[in-house]
Parts: C-alpha cells; sequence; structure tokens
C-alpha cells in the first residue's frame, strides 16, 4: 500500500513537471513553425529547467522543514537568495560550455512576412548576441516554482496537522469515553449491591430471584458497553431488569410506572445512558415514610429516541437534589461527546417533583 502510494506521488510529480514545462510550447505552437533554435539555446533550456526543478525538491524537502518551519526567516530568506543568484548564473555558464552560442552577423538578417505580424517584418532566426533566456523573466519563473512550491507544502504541512490533531482528539475523545464508562460500572454495583446486602441481612425470599438480576445486568454491562453503540431493545430490557432489581425494596407507598411506546428494534443509542437518571429517581425519590412516586417513560419518534423521568422528591433528601453523583455528570460528558449538537437534556423542579426529559437524534 505504501510503494503503491509513492508510485503514484512519483506519477504525479513527473506528469505536473511535464505539463509546466511543455504547455507554454502547445500554447505558442503555430508561431514557432519559423522558429529555429540552435543547440545553445536548447541546453539553456534544459538546465534551465533542471535547476528549477532541483530547487523546487530543496525547498520543500529542505529549506522548509529547516529553516520555515522552525521560523527561522533570515536563514530561508538568506538561501532563497542565494539560489535565484544561482539560478540566474549558473545554468547559463553550463550552457555555454556544452554549446557556443554561433556569432550574429547582421548582414545575414532574413527579414519574412508573417500575416500575423501586420506585415511588420521580423527575424526569422534566433539573435546570436542574445542571451539564451532574459534575466527577468528567469526571475519570474524562479519565483512562480518558489510560490507553488512554498505554498503546496506549507498547505500539506497544515492539512498533516490538522489530521495528527483531529486524530489526537478522538483518540483522547475515545480515552475519556472508557474512563466514564468505568466510573459508572462500580458505582452502578455499590448501589445494587448494597439492596442485595440488606435483603440478605433480613433474610428475604426475595434475595434469590435479586442475585439472577444482578447476574442479567452484570452480563449486560461485561457484553454490551465494549460497544460504542448498543440496540435500544437491549437498553431497554436492562433498563427494565433494573428497576425490578429496585422493586424488591419498595413498600406500598411508592408508585412505580415504566412505559415503553414506538419501534425500538432498528435505533442504536450509546450504553447506560439512561440508568443513572432512573438511579437518582431511585436515591433521591423513595421514602418509607410517606408517599411517593416515580414515572419512567421511553418512547421513540423516527429517529428520536426520548426518555423521561419524573419522582417526587423525598422531603428529608431535597437539599441533596443539587448533589446527583458522579452518574448524571458522566452522562451529561458523555452527551456532548457522542451526540454534540443532537441531544437535548432538560432538568427542573416544580411542585415537588423532579422531572428530566432527554431527546437524543440517532
Amino acid at each position: 500500500m505504501i510503494n503503491n502510494k509513492k508510485l503514484v506521488t512519483v506519477i504525479a510529480h513527473f506528469a505536473a513537471w511535464l505539463c509546466f514545462f511543455t504547455l507554454p510550447y502547445l500554447v505558442f505552437f503555430p508561431r514557432l513553425r519559423d522558429f529555429s533554435m540552435s543547440n545553445h539555446q536548447l541546453a539553456a533550456i534544459i538546465c534551465n529547467n533542471v535547476f528549477l526543478i532541483l530547487f523546487y525538491y530543496l525547498n520543500t524537502q529542505f529549506l522548509i522543514p529547516k529553516f520555515l518551519v522552525k521560523e527561522k526567516w533570515f536563514l530561508y530568506i538568506l538561501s532563497i537568495v542565494i539560489c535565484l543568484l544561482v539560478f540566474l548564473y549558473v545554468p547559463k555558464q553550463i550552457a555555454l560550455f556544452i554549446a557556443e552560442p554561433e556569432p550574429f552577423n547582421p548582414l545575414n538578417r532574413e527579414f519574412i512576412r508573417n500575416p500575423a505580424f501586420k506585415g511588420k517584418p521580423r527575424f526569422s532566426g534566433y539573435m546570436r548576441n542574445q542571451r539564451p533566456v532574459a534575466d527577468p523573466y528567469n526571475t519570474v519563473l524562479f519565483l512562480l516554482i518558489f510560490t507553488v512550491g512554498t505554498s503546496i507544502s506549507v498547505i500539506q504541512r497544515w492539512l498533516k496537522t490538522e489530521q495528527t490533531r483531529k486524530e489526537t482528539e478522538n483518540e483522547k475523545l475515545n480515552t475519556e469515553l472508557s474512563f466514564l464508562k468505568s466510573q459508572v460500572n462500580p458505582h452502578f454495583f455499590f448501589n445494587t449491591l448494597n439492596n442485595i446486602y440488606s435483603l440478605a441481612v433480613v433474610r428475604s425470599e426475595k434475595t434469590a430471584p435479586a442475585v439472577m438480576k444482578l447476574s442479567s445486568i452484570m452480563r449486560y454491562i461485561l457484553t454490551e458497553t465494549e460497544r460504542d453503540l448498543v440496540p435500544l431493545s437491549n437498553e431497554v430490557e436492562f433498563t427494565n431488569n433494573f428497576i425490578d432489581l429496585q422493586k424488591v425494596r419498595l413498600t406500598d407507598k411508592v408508585i412505580l410506572s415504566f412505559t415503553t411506546e414506538g419501534n425500538k428494534e432498528n435505533l442504536l443509542v450509546a450504553p447506560l445512558l439512561f440508568i443513572p437518571f432512573v438511579e437518582n429517581a431511585f436515591k433521591y425519590g423513595v421514602s418509607t415514610k410517606e408517599s411517593s412516586s416515580i414515572n419512567i417513560e421511553i418512547k421513540t419518534e423516527g429517529n428520536k429516541i426520548q426518555f423521561s423521568c419524573v419522582n417526587y422528591i423525598v422531603a428529608s433528601e431535597n437539599t441533596l437534589l443539587e448533589n446527583t453523583g458522579i452518574g448524571i455528570n458522566n452522562v451529561k460528558r458523555r452527551l456532548e461527546l457522542m451526540y454534540p449538537g443532537k441531544h437535548r437534556l432538560t432538568t427542573s423542579e416544580r411542585d415537588n417533583y423532579f422531572s428530566v426529559y432527554l431527546e437524543i437524534e440517532t
């Protein structure tokens, strides 16, 4: 895979240089029919092109990483100026060494007329006493290669930095989500084991069924919560098992309602999102001395999941509502990470009732 990528890169660079050097000749091809090129001029053009390629890769592979990226501005500008001077002088001398320019004899001028020049005479050959390529042209060409090379290199490095930043951010989010899940599990088991312990102390007949429910809940947590998303039907079943486990310690003074509505089979949801709210309702909405109620509802509308939980506020626990524990804070953070801009969570306290409403767009 890496070799194929390198091969594609080499072919792309070769095609780009080929287009860059041949495009001017293709554009001006009709005018080149009456143009004769000497060996010296051909050598000069080849030398210029070779030096432009060398400068491009020297700039992108060495000067930019060593100087520009490290903000060594003076050294970078100095290097570019030196490269420009070398480009304006060295290729010309190499071309002179390869092929001497033919002497120009003004008596041998051949004037031809071409309709494209509106009857004005022009020389049919190259003026041998001129330099092969004018210095202003070479300077512009050098600056063009410099601008293109630097721009491409800077953009590539910016894109690579952005990709690395996103990968680092995703890894950080995954690590944070794993940490949040690891906090939810011990917190949940701590409260559940306390309930079973209370049943065992009084040797209640409900102890054995409660242990079986806990076993089912543990199996769900160990198998399902390793995934980012689980079927909503599984989460509803898990919530129902949790509520059944809580029922073993309730008295007749508590009115409990858990209802579901809508299609749950084709929707996915992050695991353990609802349990902290349900657990909070049982923790602060249940009393053995006064009547209380807990109403929990999960329903779906299209691709939306709506969860609501309303519980009576037990008077002695009213002051504890401001600090509902690790579970709910974790849910809020997980919602921000997994459903950014796709969830709505509201909590309210009215007429001695505490309500939670959560809407998720899957």
